[in-house]
C-alpha cells in the first residue's frame, strides 16, 4: 500500500499557539486541540481539578448555555473525543468539511469563554467521586494507582504531580471548589497549545480560521511539571479475590536526545513489539500458550514528561503468580540476547502497518501530528517515518538491546499472601 505524500503547514501564531494543517481530499475533517494542562497540574491537595474543569467547560460557552451548546455540537453532527491525561487536556473533533469553521468557533468559545456555572460543579464532583469509588471494585485499576504512587512520589510544590488518577482523589475532590477549579482554567492558554487540522480546506484558509477564532487567546501560564521516577521498589497489597495482579515498571528510552528523535527510539519500540506485540510475541507464548499461567499478560511503552517508561501487567491466580512473574522477568531479560530474524521482520512489519494505517485515517493523522509536535518538536511525514522504520536492521536492533540497561523494575502485587513473591533482583531483570 502506498501512502499519499503529505505536506504539513506549520505556523506558530503570535500568542504561542502552534497550528499544524494538512490538506487532503475527501468529505470530512478532523482536528485535535491539545492544551498542556493535565492532571499533574492539579493544585496540591485538590487532585481532580483538571478533570472537573474539562467537564465543566461543556456546561455552556460563549452566549450558549449547556443545552444550547450541546445542541450546537449535535446539529453539526460532530464526533467528539479527547479527555484529560497527566500532562495535557485534548479535544478531538471530526465532521464534514463544510462545518470546520463552525466547529472551530464552538471550541474557541469552549476554551476561551466558558460560562462555568457554579450550580453545575457539585454534580460534577459527585460524578467524579462515584468514578473513584468504582476503583475499589476494579483490582486492575487499584493496581495501576498504587504503581503510580510507588513510581512517581507526590510533589512538594504547587502541583499534585503524577501519583494520582485524572479523576483525582476523594480528599482532593472534597477540597475542590469553584475557585480552585477556576485557578486551573486560569492557566489555560495558547502558549504551548497545539491545534492539528486535516481537511479538504487549503491550509492558508485553515490558518485564517485559526487566527480568526484563536488569535486573541491569551498565552496562559502552562509549565512543565517535574517528574521523578523511583526504580527498584516493591509493595504488596492484600486482596480477597481469587485473582492475583502484578504490575511492573521500568525506565525506558526517552523520545528525544539533544533536540532530535532519540536514535534508540524506534529500536526500543521494535524490541517491545517482539516482547509483547500480539499472539506470536514472547510474553504471550511463554506465559499463556506454553504454561497457561495468566489470562492476561502484556508489556508496553509510554511517555511521561519527556521520559520513556515500560509498564508490565499480568492477571493470574495466587498459586501461579510467582511463576508468572518469574517468566515475565526472564523474557524481559532475554531481550539482551537479541531477537531472531523472524521476530525482527514481524515486529518491523507491524510498525510499518501501524504508520501506514494511522496516516490513512483523518483522526489518526491529526493525533500523529499532535503527538509528534508534543514529543519530538517536529512533524514526521508518513513516508519519512516508514523509511526510518524500514532502515532498521537486525544487527542494529540487537546491538541496541545488548547495551540497553533499563535498570531494576518496580513491582506491585495485589491479592497475594505476604511473602508469596521474591523481590525482583538486578540479576533477573538484567
Amino acid at each position: 500500500m502506498q501512502v499519499a505524500p503529505f505536506s504539513t503547514h506549520l505556523v506558530t501564531l503570535p500568542n504561542g499557539l502552534t497550528l499544524a494543517a494538512e490538506q487532503r481530499p475527501g468529505p470530512g475533517f478532523a482536528f485535535d486541540l491539545r492544551i498542556p494542562i493535565g492532571s499533574a497540574h492539579d493544585p496540591q491537595g485538590k487532585q481532580g481539578s483538571a478533570a472537573l474543569l474539562e467537564e465543566w467547560l461543556g456546561k455552556g460557552a460563549g452566549a450558549r448555555d449547556a443545552r444550547a451548546f450541546q445542541d450546537a455540537l449535535d446539529d453539526l453532527g460532530l464526533r467528539r473525543g479527547g479527555g484529560v491525561g497527566a500532562e495535557a487536556t485534548r479535544f478531538a473533533v471530526s465532521g464534514l468539511n463544510a462545518d470546520l469553521e463552525s466547529a472551530l468557533t464552538l471550541y474557541a468559545d469552549l476554551v476561551q469563554r466558558p460560562q462555568l456555572p457554579e450550580t453545575e460543579l457539585d454534580t460534577l464532583i459527585d460524578l467524579a467521586r462515584q468514578d473513584l469509588e468504582g476503583v475499589a471494585d476494579s483490582p486492575a485499576e487499584q493496581l495501576s494507582l498504587e504503581a503510580r504512587k510507588l513510581a512517581f512520589p507526590a510533589l512538594s510544590g504547587p502541583y499534585a504531580g503524577y501519583a494520582h488518577p485524572a479523576s483525582g482523589t476523594l480528599e482532593g475532590l472534597a477540597a475542590s471548589s469553584a475557585a480552585s477549579v477556576r485557578q486551573v482554567f486560569g492557566r489555560y492558554g495558547a502558549a504551548g497549545s497545539i491545534l492539528s487540522v486535516v481537511s479538504a480546506w487549503p491550509v492558508h484558509e485553515v490558518e485564517r480560521m485559526a487566527l480568526a477564532h484563536f488569535g486573541d487567546w491569551t498565552p496562559g501560564a502552562a509549565e512543565a511539571v517535574p517528574l521523578h521516577f523511583r526504580p527498584g521498589l516493591s509493595t504488596h497489597l492484600p486482596g480477597d479475590s481469587a485473582q492475583a495482579h502484578l504490575s511492573l515498571y521500568w525506565s525506558g528510552v526517552n523520545p528525544t536526545l539533544a533536540g532530535e528523535m532519540h536514535p534508540d527510539w524506534l529500536p526500543w519500540h521494535l524490541g517491545l513489539g517482539v516482547l509483547s506485540g500480539g499472539s506470536a510475541s514472547r510474553i504471550f507464548v511463554a506465559v499463556r500458550e506454553e504454561r497457561g499461567l495468566a489470562y492476561s499478560a502484556s508489556i508496553g511503552g509510554q511517555v511521561l514528561a519527556g521520559q520513556g517508561f515500560i509498564s508490565g501487567y499480568a492477571g493470574s491466580t495466587p498459586a501461579r503468580a510467582a511463576e508468572t512473574l518469574e517468566v515475565m522477568l526472564a523474557e524481559f531479560a532475554r531481550l539482551k540476547q537479541g531477537v531472531t530474524l523472524e521476530e525482527f521482520s514481524r515486529a518491523r512489519d507491524a510498525l510499518v502497518a501501524s504508520s501506514v494505517f494511522g496516516a490513512e485515517s483523518l483522526r489518526g493523522r491529526v493525533v500523529a501530528l499532535t503527538r509528534d509536535l508534543s514529543l519530538l518538536g517536529r512533524v514526521r511525514q508518513p513516508a519519512e517515518l516508514r523509511a526510518q522504520i524500514e532502515a532498521m536492521t537486525l544487527q542494529g536492533v540487537n546491538t541496541f538491546l545488548e547495551r540497553w540497561e533499563p535498570g531494576e523494575p518496580n513491582l506491585v502485587t495485589l491479592g497475594l499472601p505476604a511473602g508469596n513473591l521474591s523481590e525482583p533482583t538486578a540479576e533477573v531483570t538484567a
